[in-house]
């Protein structure tokens, strides 16, 4: 899914080549589909051809700027290169942004070294220099990159925000430049996407929850399903909610370095408030067997929503990620599949 922009660009010609050129003022289209983009709305297929563009007017001298073919990527880094001359080359990451493409290997140094020779880039420019992001080093092997290719990396500012004051310094960064942030702002802009892909699985598993809330000795009774099946259903979104939206909100504060552990927390904080509010109101909470399976389920479930997280955060480490998941995930699995099944049981005593 490409904006109106990158379906309707011009054309330079540079050493006999036509080479598409790309404007660095983003227009309303761009805009409309980095908020679809949020929303998880053709997300997988926001992206760009991969391949080489220019921007302004550039030359042999000009920079070469490597970036992710996420649509929302190459966007940001062309709005930041407004006034300037240069080349962008655009890897084939799989519609994925640099971050998370360079732990998956696909913004890595096989993909580079496969682009440069595939757009010819030696016969475009004439210097050897490359400018790579920093969140993509992971990804990439620069003594490979430069023993194949020819080309040297130099690796940019961790935001796009501070390349023009990179390139005024002669391509030198600060320390502050350098430092990896990931502040509030970055934080809450993750909610939409994550609330959108989860929720239909959550839905789903609320829907049998009602459904099956309504098994009891004699049979089954609607009356039931209503009453206790809406219970389980709001306990459901109650903790996917808090899981979705408080755990990237207060990610740096939540106790624990994995984030497994941080999603439990938000579980506990669930039943502990949500307990305190329904009081007497629900008959879930004065089952032992239907507490029990509260206490099992809700935290697995909040553990695992913001585990997901672990993907989006520049907090984390591909090795980290890994040793988490393996170790996290069965835990989190039998806490709910005993839960469910002490939840079942609670409807036949």
């Amino acid at each position: 899914m490409m904006s109106r922009t990158m379906k309707e660009n011009s054309f330079i010609t540079h050493n006999g080549r036509r080479i598409p050129k790309v404007p660095t003022e983003l227009n309303w289209s761009d805009t409309l589909g980095g908020w679809k983009a949020r929303w998880a709305i053709g997300r997988m297929k926001y992206s760009v051809e991969p391949g080489i563009y220019a921007i302004g007017s550039p030359d042999a001298n000009s920079p070469v700027f490597v970036s992710a073919n996420y649509k929302m990527s190459f966007d940001r880094l062309r709005s930041r290169l407004a006034g300037r001359d240069g080349w962008i080359l655009v890897l084939d990451t799989k519609g994925i942004n640099v971050w998370c493409a360079a732990g998956k290997g696909t913004f890595g140094t096989e993909e580079l070294v496969k682009r440069i020779e595939d757009v010819g880039l030696s016969e475009i420019v004439g210097h050897r220099t490359l400018i790579v992001p920093q969140l993509g080093a992971p990804g990439v092997s620069a003594h490979k990159v430069k023993q194949q290719t020819g080309f040297s990396l130099v690796y940019g500012p961790v935001s796009a925000e501070d390349l023009p004051a990179f390139l005024d310094a002669g391509m030198r960064a600060t320390d502050r430049m350098r430092r990896v942030t990931f502040p509030l702002k970055d934080r809450i802009v993750l909610i939409p996407v994550e609330l959108v892909t989860g929720a239909k699985y959550v839905l789903a598993v609320a829907a049998c929850f009602f459904l099956l809330a309504g098994l009891n000795p004699e049979g089954y009774s609607v009356a039931l399903a209503i009453s206790h099946g809406t219970q389980s259903v709001l306990i459901l979104l109650a903790g996917f909610l808090a899981a979705v939206v408080l755990g990237p909100a207060l990610l740096p504060w939540l106790p624990g370095r994995w984030f497994s552990a941080k999603g439990l927390w938000i579980g506990l904080a669930v039943l502990f408030f949500g307990g305190l509010f329904l009081g007497r109101r629900t008959e879930l909470l004065d089952d032992r067997l239907s507490m029990a399976a509260w206490i099992l389920m809700v935290p697995a479930l909040t553990s695992f929503v913001v585990l997901n997280f672990t993907g989006a955060s520049t907090y984390t480490s591909l090795s980290g990620v890994r040793r988490e998941v393996k170790i996290a995930v069965p835990v989190q699995l039998a806490c709910a599949v005993l839960g469910i099944g002490l939840w079942l049981v609670g409807c036949f005593v």
